[in-house]
C-alpha cells in the first residue's frame, strides 16, 4: 500500500496523533500525508477525538502534559484510549532510552511502539500494519454476525433492540438453558425458537413444537406426556407424548401462559427432574430435551392473579427474551413488505415491481397491531388482488398510524434521525445502497461509512 502522494485508499483512513510537540505535530503529519490525520496534544483532547471520531490507529506520545518527561500521563492515556475503543490499534512514541515504558505500554494493550527519532519509511510500515489488522479485525467480525443468517432464517430486521434480541439468540443457543420468548402475537416469536433450535447442538435432532392453547386441557396432559394402553376409553394403544418425542432435541412449548394449573406442576417436575410419566404407567422415563417457552401474556402479573406458577415461571425464565412489536421497529415493516412481496409474487406467479409511494407512506404509518403477521397478510393479499405493477395504498387498506414522540437530547435526535432516515431509504429502495446514496445526496462510500456507524447491514 502506497501511502503518499493521496493514495485514495489511505485517504479513506483517519488516523489520530497525540503530540505536545509542534514540530513533531508537523514532521509527524508530513511523513503520514496519504492519511486524513486528526491531533490533539493533551489527554483530554485525545479522548475527545476518540469518542467524536473513533479512529482505528493512534500514534500516542507517552510524554504528553503534564508529566512530559515521563510516561505517567500518556500511559493513563493509553488506559482510557483502549477502554473507550478497545479494537483501536494504538501505536505509542518513546525516547532513545525509554524502553521500559514501551513494553509496559505493549503489556498494557498497545498494539506496537516506535522510538524517537523515527524512520519515515518504518512508521508507514507500523501504521500500514497496523490497519491492515484492525480492517481484518473488523471484517471477520462481520462475518461471525453474518454467519448465523441461515439458522436465523426468516427474521429480517434493521432495527437495533431486534438485532439484540439476535445476538443473544446467538450467544445462548450452543447451551442448554431454558428460554422464555416474550412478545405480542406474530411478533416472530417461533422464529426465534427455530433460530434458537438450529444455533444449537441439537440442530440435527428434531424441533417439536405444541400449542398449548390450542389444544383442549382435556387432551393436553396426554399430548406432552403420552400414555399407556388402556390408560382411558379410546387408548388402544401405547402412545409417546410430544415431550418424549422430543427427546434429543429441541421442545418448543408455545403460549405456556394458557398452561393449565394441574399441568404447571408436572412440567414442573419434569423440567427438575428431566423424567415424565406416561398417563397409565408406572415407571419413569428420562428424556433429554431443551425446553424453549414462548408466550404473548404477562406472566408476572398471571403470577399475581394465582393462574400462573411462580416456582415454574422462575425454572422457564432462565433466558428471557423480549422480542419488540414491529410497531416499535423503524424501517421494519416495509423491509419485510419488499421480502413479503417477492415470495408471494413468486407463489402466485406474478412479478411486482414493488410498491407505489403512497403505499410506502402507508406501511411506514400503521401501527401494526398484528404485528408481522398482520402484515404478511396485507401482502399476501395485495399480492393476488392487485391490478397493477405496483402496490398501491389502496391494494393495502391500511389505516394512518401515529408519530412516535421524538426524544430531547439533541445528539441523540440527530442520531436517530440519521439513522431513520438511512433505514427508511434502505427499505424503500429494497437495499439498494447506489439508489440509496442517491436520494439521500451523499457518495457510495459515504454511506457505507454510515452504515457501519450505526450498525446496519
Amino acid at each position: 500500500m502506497s501511502l503518499k502522494g493521496g493514495d485514495l485508499s489511505a485517504s479513506q483512513e483517519r488516523l489520530l496523533l497525540v503530540e505536545d510537540d509542534l514540530g513533531l505535530q508537523k514532521q509527524l503529519r508530513w511523513s503520514l500525508d496519504g492519511y486524513d490525520v486528526q491531533v490533539a496534544s493533551d489527554r483530554e483532547g485525545a479522548i475527545a477525538q476518540i469518542r467524536r471520531f473513533e479512529p482505528p490507529v493512534v500514534l500516542l506520545d507517552l510524554g504528553l502534559p503534564p508529566d512530559p518527561d515521563g510516561a505517567s500521563e500518556g500511559l493513563a492515556t493509553l488506559q482510557d484510549i483502549l477502554a473507550l475503543a478497545p479494537d483501536t490499534k494504538v501505536i505509542v512514541v518513546t525516547g532513545n532510552q525509554d524502553r521500559d515504558n514501551a513494553v509496559r505500554a505493549i503489556g498494557m494493550g498497545a498494539y506496537d511502539f516506535y522510538q524517537k527519532p523515527f524512520e519515515t519509511d518504518m512508521l508507514q510500515l507500523i501504521v500500514a500494519r497496523a490497519l491492515r489488522l484492525h480492517q481484518l479485525e473488523r471484517e471477520n467480525r462481520r462475518l461471525r454476525v453474518q454467519a448465523p443468517d441461515e439458522a436465523m432464517h426468516g427474521i429480517i430486521t434493521s432495527d437495533a433492540a431486534m438485532q439484540k434480541v439476535c445476538r443473544t439468540v446467538e450467544r445462548v443457543a450452543p447451551s442448554d438453558v431454558t428460554v422464555l420468548v416474550l412478545g405480542e402475537s406474530g411478533s416472530g416469536k417461533e422464529l426465534l425458537a427455530r433460530g434458537l433450535h438450529r444455533l444449537s447442538r441439537r440442530a440435527e435432532k428434531r424441533m417439536v413444537a405444541i400449542n398449548c392453547a390450542a389444544i383442549p386441557e382435556t387432551l393436553l396432559e396426554s399430548e406432552l406426556f403420552g400414555f399407556e394402553k388402556g390408560a382411558f376409553t379410546g387408548a388402544a394403544k401405547q402412545t409417546i407424548g410430544r415431550i418424549e418425542y422430543a427427546h434429543g432435541g429441541t421442545l418448543f412449548l408455545d403460549e405456556i401462559g394458557d398452561l393449565p394449573l394441574s399441568l404447571q406442576a408436572k412440567l414442573l417436575r419434569f423440567l427438575q427432574e428431566r423424567v415424565i410419566e406416561r398417563l397409565g404407567g408406572r415407571g419413569e422415563i428420562p428424556v433429554d430435551v431443551r425446553v424453549i417457552c414462548a408466550t404473548h401474556q404477562n406472566l408476572p402479573e398471571l403470577i399475581k392473579q394465582g393462574r400462573f406458577r411462580e416456582d415454574l415461571y422462575y425454572r422457564l425464565s432462565e433466558i428471557t427474551l423480549k422480542v419488540p412489536p414491529l410497531r416499535e421497529r423503524p424501517g421494519d415493516a416495509v423491509l419485510l413488505a419488499h421480502a413479503f412481496l417477492e415470495k408471494f409474487g413468486k407463489q402466485q406467479g406474478r412479478l411486482l415491481k414493488g410498491f407505489m409511494p403512497d403505499a410506502l407512506a402507508a406501511l411506514e404509518n400503521h401501527g401494526w397491531p398484528g404485528n408481522v403477521r398482520e402484515l404478511e397478510n396485507i401482502i399476501k393479499r395485495a399480492v393476488i388482488m392487485t391490478d397493477g405493477q405496483q402496490v398501491s395504498a389502496a391494494d393495502l387498506s391500511l389505516e394512518a398510524g401515529t408519530e412516535e414522540a421524538q426524544p430531547i437530547n439533541l445528539r441523540q435526535v440527530r442520531e436517530d434521525a440519521e439513522r431513520q432516515a438511512i433505514v427508511k431509504t434502505l427499505s424503500r429502495v429494497n437495499g439498494n445502497v447506489a439508489k440509496a446514496a442517491e436520494l439521500l445526496g451523499v457518495s457510495r462510500p459515504t454511506l457505507y461509512d454510515l452504515l457501519e456507524r450505526h450498525g446496519l447491514k
